[in-house]
């Protein structure tokens, strides 16, 4: 088994649980991307991470960050 929290995890349910704990506001203070500040949903924060390394590395380290509080 992997040590790696995010080994198997999909960035869906990991933006998902993000968005379910702080709500959109706080991931926009959080991790400054325009997709958690101008009209921010799931998709297309989904579509802005697939796409931006920096962006996708910041909230897997906040996932990762955030996984004792789930």
């Amino acid at each position: 088994m992997s040590n790696d929290p995010l080994h198997g995890k999909p960035l869906k349910e990991i933006v998902e649980q993000l968005v379910n704990f702080y709500g959109f506001d706080t991931l926009a203070e959080l991790i400054n991307i325009k997709c958690f500040k101008e009209n921010p949903s799931v998709k297309s924060s989904l579509t802005f991470l697939r796409k931006t390394d920096w962006a996708r590395k910041k909230v897997e380290e906040l996932y990762v960050r955030t996984l004792p509080k789930f």
